[in-house]
């Protein structure tokens, strides 16, 4: 599901213009993003949570060249499921 996808359907559901829809949509990324920027754990009750995790750095190597190549660590975004939504996405259905 692309973010104008979701845009299509939330605004059907609700009512609200696409044009509204979208700047909401927008302002939620914006706001999750620049949570984890600052550090924080973002959590949605029966979604999930999101949180930065630190890679270390590690000895890679080149497939080209086969030359060692040192990747520095860095800092990656990291989402979690709620139990709620592993629930739902391992539901038998009948």
């Amino acid at each position: 599901m692309t973010k104008a996808e979701l845009v299509e359907i939330i605004s059907q559901e609700t009512g609200v213009s696409k044009k509204d829809t979208g700047i909401i949509v927008n302002l939620i990324m914006e706001n999750i993003g620049q949570a984890l920027v600052q550090g924080d754990k973002v959590e949605v009750r029966g979604f999930g949570s999101f949180k930065v995790k630190t890679r270390n750095s590690r000895l890679a190597r080149n497939p080209r060249t086969g030359d060692s190549v040192d990747v520095p660590a860095k800092r990656v975004p990291y989402f979690k499921a709620s139990n709620d939504l592993k629930e739902r996405l391992n539901k038998k259905e009948d």
